[in-house]
């Protein structure tokens, strides 16, 4: 049917201005840090048809609640629950990412769905934190609970409730964010049925099928016409698990582009490694990887005419007629077999985004940002006068420099979230932050900069013990078409290096802990970014004058570029360093064990 097209803006931004209702009511009345300060969290509507309508980041899915509880039995006031990963359809990576999913009704029946999961301190298991980093069995994770019906019409299952709070270390701040879920996602379904009541079900509906379709269109007719059609390759690797010594563990992608098919875009995972002993596995080959693809397809908007043009584009299901996912058979990263452990799955997923970057750079001849890392768990735990206590943050990291301009310095893969504030952390537990900065020349070189991660010094009060999850401590951030590898991340206690996966590090009071997170690679030559920038960059402190003229060629007298003395100084290195590469990957992986690249993964695209 046809849609008014005044109706459909309001349907649209109705949509939009409920999803950011929910979060906010989340941030305002959830207790743990995680969710109310760090706002690791997400919400989402989906249409009767399980459709993720809104578009401004990725969510869970209502697949396995509409599985296990035939929507035509559901009633007002039900709310359901689960954090199974291997029962989530693909749509829960870890135990601790927890998801409620409540009805819309209209006339009696379900019409739609509000939906809201997020990461939370602790949900059981063999460590504070629920990620163990040397797991290697889901049971040692914590609680696994498959999609129940946590309330029903209206009234709390409160045997449900203690059962969780029970398995937490943190019953308190578990129960209240629960609370904020639930009642928050309650209120967003009682908008959406406003929604319904104003305008009718048929208009309403039509209004979410063009939505979904104008995002279909959009996509097929401004990004995937930039790319070629032909056969793609690329790799990438997480480089340990956890249990075994760190070695290559490869996520790869075969693109395959035929823009003019009904499916254009063909991903093809074969060649993935076998799933790993450790927590690093995704199970992501689930309702024909409907989650994976809705969490690639962010990377396509990066073809846009602009920026500007990139950030207007909402990636919702619309995005999902567009790709074939096929997967390996069962026993690999992405399909791991139950009870392989997955609290650390971001090693894969977000390396994924990285994967599909240089695949499609490779593709469009260098039209893709530079790869990043953006998110890894640092945190302390121990006891203080208050009991026991346990601090976990999610540090974001530099973003890949891009063709037009320098990657960002300290973002987070999560839309809206944020480190912890110093004032607020200083304030709960026994630790001074002592510096909160950018990590200077953490971000690689390139005619446009990787962006910089940040630099954190924690000093404690109290004796406790530090924890990690992290990727990317041997292994830098690529740079591409002549752009330089990015600064790994990094973090010491006194001087003494620690590893990327760490449970229960013993930490003194009075020690240090030294976190420096990701750079993003760089793009482009980094000698022919223009000088002036680079000597910016040293004024900012982004930049050390050592590496203004290691890395870029720059000599600075004082505050000034010496121009002659750099003109030499290029020339010299041009001379010395011979052809640039199109990708760079930095020192570290080669002396792993699993062997490189083959050349048809590494090679130029030309």
């Amino acid at each position: 049917m046809s849609v008014d097209p005044i109706l459909l803006e309001i349907v649209e931004g109705t949509l939009a201005s409920v999803e950011r209702e929910v979060e906010t009511a989340i941030a305002r009345t959830a207790r743990s840090p995680m969710i109310r300060d760090a706002h690791d969290f997400r919400a989402g509507i989906h249409d009767r048809r399980l459709r993720k309508l809104t578009g401004r980041s990725y969510s869970a899915l209502v697949q396995p609640v509409a599985r296990d509880f035939p929507i035509e039995e559901m009633r007002p006031g039900d709310v359901f629950f689960h954090n199974d990963v291997y029962l989530s359809e693909g749509g829960i990576g870890h135990l601790p990412d927890l998801c409620v999913t409540v009805p819309v009704f209209h006339g009696g029946e379900v019409v739609a769905f509000v939906q809201a999961f997020g990461h939370h301190d602790d949900i059981g298991g063999a460590v504070p934190g629920s990620m163990p980093s040397h797991a290697r069995s889901a049971y040692e994770e914590g609680l696994m609970v498959p999609p129940i019906k946590l309330w029903d019409r209206g009234v709390p299952n409160r045997a449900a409730l203690a059962i969780m709070t029970r398995n937490s270390r943190m019953p308190d701040s578990l129960a209240g964010d629960l609370d904020a879920e639930c009642s928050a996602c309650l209120m967003g379904a009682r908008r959406l049925g406003d929604l319904f009541a104003r305008y009718g079900r048929a208009d309403v509906e039509a209004c979410f099928d063009a939505v979904i379709s104008r995002t279909t269109d959009t996509f097929r007719r401004e990004l995937l016409a930039r790319i070629p059609d032909g056969v793609f390759v690329w790799e990438d690797y997480a480089e340990h698990d956890g249990v075994d010594p760190p070695r290559l563990h490869a996520q790869r992608i075969t693109l395959t582009v035929e823009r003019s098919a009904d499916v254009p875009l063909v991903i093809d995972f074969a060649g993935t490694s076998p799933q790993a002993k450790g927590p690093i596995n995704h199970a992501g080959d689930y309702a024909d990887g409907v989650f994976l693809k809705k969490w690639l397809a962010p990377v396509l908007r990066n073809l846009a005419d602009t920026p500007e043009r990139a950030a207007e584009l909402d990636v919702n299901e619309g995005v999902v007629p567009l790709i074939e996912m096929r997967f390996p058979e069962k026993g690999t990263l992405l399909t791991p077999v139950f009870p392989a452990p997955t609290n650390a799955r971001t090693f894969v997923i977000l390396r994924l985004l990285g994967v599909l970057a240089g695949v499609l750079a490779k593709a469009t001849n260098g039209r893709m940002p530079a790869d990043q890392e953006t998110i890894r768990y640092t945190g302390v735990y121990g006891e203080d006068d208050r009991g026991p206590y346990l601090m976990r943050e999610v540090l974001g990291g530099g973003s890949g420099g891009r063709p037009y301009a320098d990657g960002e310095d300290t973002i987070h893969i999560v839309p809206d979230s944020r480190n912890i504030p110093a004032e607020f952390a200083e304030a709960r537990w026994p630790f001074l932050v002592e510096r909160l900065g950018l990590a200077t020349d953490s971000g690689g070189p390139g005619e446009f900069r990787g962006g910089l991660g940040y630099d954190k010094h924690i000093r404690m009060l109290r004796d406790a013990h530090y924890m990690s999850i992290a990727d990317r401590s041997i292994l830098s951030c690529w740079g591409v078409n002549g752009g330089r590898a990015g600064r790994p991340f990094r973090v010491d206690i006194d001087g003494v290096p620690m590893d990327g996966l760490v449970d229960d590090h013993p930490v003194r009071a009075g020690q240090v802990i030294r976190i420096r997170t990701t750079g993003g690679g760089g793009w482009g030559d980094p000698l022919d970014r223009v000088p002036s920038r680079v000597a910016a960059d040293v004024r900012d402190g982004k930049v050390s004058p050592d590496g203004a003229r290691d890395d870029y060629g720059v000599v600075l007298r004082g505050a000034e570029v010496d121009v002659p003395a750099t003109e030499a100084l290029r020339t010299r290195l041009r001379a010395e360093r011979g052809p640039v590469p199109f990708f760079d990957r930095g020192p570290g992986y080669p002396t792993l064990s699993g062997g490189a690249t083959s050349a048809d993964v590494d090679r130029h695209p030309a």
